[in-house]
């Protein structure tokens, strides 16, 4: 048997994480088994229909590294792989179970289903479902031609049972499933109908889900009876939730595909990670970290957890950070540049003498990145002016405005006799400075971070007055100067 599976999002906006989380055990398990992942557009809800959707979700699947066998750009062989693109299919198919009585007419009107739910609520019941009202009416008592819905005749009597790869069988009593809409009024099909057919004639042989849908799966397990068709594998695997044990929304962070990759995650770290999220690769094996091709060689269905998946940002931040501090730094400078233009702090194209400062600010930073993004906060300062740091913040640890005022100066005649003006040339005579002046080497560098920064925390000192150059870093001293000059002058002192 040929494995083939699909994600089937609807175009509704940016394709949320945990629905990604099932599009990676969807693509693994194609993948490893050398069979099909397809991509089909649920867009038959035409009421949450976003323009571009489409596009957002093909990108987030590109940026992911997710490719698709078939799908509405690409085509393949079981198309239009776009659910509005097949309604006569769909109508053809609820004519079928007209015809073997499996579906009837109904024509109530919003107002008396809206009454109906309200009384049975009222009575106690948990889940209000529709009376049938229109179920058994005798043939042509309604009119094709009038509005009407069209709505799946599941029997009051008996089990429906679906088998489940993770859970094995999952009764549901058949009294409690209710008639389902099949065709709207405006002639689209529901999900429940349009997932099925199009799941069957496009070969699906196992349904990755997430078991929000387990409780509508006894629906379709009746439809696949009354087309007499063999239904898929179905597995469903358990939803991804916050640490407070609510479904993963925005009250949690970021939820889409954009969101992290605009935050300066890196694709193969959420790869990593969402893998993992309800996964685990046996006892024995405590790896966390894994390459793509890793996880193809090592993931299995079967070992999908039936709990819940927390999401923890800080274990995604750990990962990430592990994928950064890992990489290539030319790659890594090739991936921090749009963070930098996007934050104005390098122009669009970088000049090409620009290059050699960037590159020289990637290894003073890619030990504390956790994410991309954390690069503008890091470095701003070495590329736009800063405001000088209040008097106050530039008198060192346990010395007086004085003392730290002699000890700007003296650095600054210290890095204007420099003949080169790189960190190691520099770091010995500042050392050796902060000895002379009777100073812990800390108490001297955090006066001069704090006057060239603004910061008290910053990437490595000397190499980051490297990058800012000579001419900038004595005006910032000579501003810090100025700031403590102007400190003992008042009356505070």
């Amino acid at each position: 048997m040929t494995i083939r599976v699909r994600f089937a999002p609807s175009p509704t906006g940016n394709p949320h994480i945990g629905n990604i989380r099932t599009v990676v055990f969807n693509w693994l398990f194609a993948r490893q088994n050398n069979g099909k992942f397809i991509l089909r557009i649920e867009d038959t809800d035409r009421s949450r229909y976003t323009p571009n959707a489409v596009q957002i979700i093909e990108e987030s699947l590109r940026w992911l590294g997710l490719d698709w066998d078939e799908g509405p750009d690409i085509g393949g062989p079981y198309g239009p792989y776009t659910q509005s693109k097949r309604l006569p299919l769909y109508q053809e198919k609820v004519n079928e179970l007209l015809e073997k009585g499996w579906a009837y007419r109904c024509n109530c009107t919003p107002e008396r289903l809206k009454a109906v739910k309200e009384m049975q609520r009222a009575a106690g019941v948990d889940t209000p479902m529709y009376d049938g009202h229109c179920r058994d009416l005798p043939p042509g008592a309604i009119s094709p031609d009038e509005p009407h819905v069209i709505r799946l005749k599941v029997p009051r009597e008996g089990e429906t049972i679906v088998p489940d790869m993770l859970r094995g069988a999952v009764t549901f009593e058949n009294q409690r499933i209710d008639d389902q809409i099949l065709l709207k009024s405006d002639g689209f099909p529901t999900y429940h109908l349009a997932v099925v057919v199009d799941d069957h004639l496009m070969q699906i042989s196992h349904i990755i889900r997430a078991d929000e849908w387990l409780s509508s799966t006894p629906k379709h397990v009746i439809l696949y009876q009354a087309f007499d068709w063999t239904p898929p594998t179905f597995v469903h695997v358990p939803l991804v939730m916050g640490k407070d044990g609510q479904k993963l929304s925005k009250r949690h962070g970021a939820v889409s595909v954009a969101d992290f990759r605009q935050q300066g995650y890196l694709p193969e770290a959420v790869l990593n990670f969402l893998a993992m999220l309800g996964w685990a690769p046996g006892e024995g094996d405590e790896r966390e970290i894994f390459t793509r091709e890793e996880l193809l060689a090592t993931f299995e269905l079967s070992r999908v957890k039936l709990s819940s998946a927390v999401f923890s940002y800080d274990k995604l931040d750990w990962i990430n950070g592990v994928y950064i501090r890992n990489m290539e730094k030319s790659e890594l400078l090739k991936r921090l540049v749009p963070f930098w233009q996007a934050a104005g702090l390098v122009p669009s194209p970088v000049p090409s003498e620009m290059f050699e400062t960037l590159a020289q600010v990637v290894p003073l930073i890619q030990e504390r990145l956790k994410r991309l993004k954390d690069v503008v906060e890091l470095t701003d300062f070495i590329f736009t002016e800063i405001e000088t740091p209040p008097a106050e913040k530039l008198v060192g640890k346990k010395m007086t405005p004085l003392e730290s005022l002699e000890a700007v100066q003296a650095m600054q005649t210290v890095l204007s006799n420099l003949v080169n003006f790189d960190a190691a040339t520099m770091e010995p005579p500042l050392r050796q400075l902060a000895q002379d002046l009777g100073l812990k080497a800390g108490q001297l560098f955090n006066i001069m971070r704090v006057a060239t920064s603004n910061k008290r925390v910053a990437p490595p000192l000397f190499g980051s007055i490297e990058a800012i150059g000579r001419k900038r870093t004595l005006q910032r001293l000579s501003r810090a100067e100025e700031a403590l000059t102007q400190l003992i002058a008042s009356e505070k002192y």
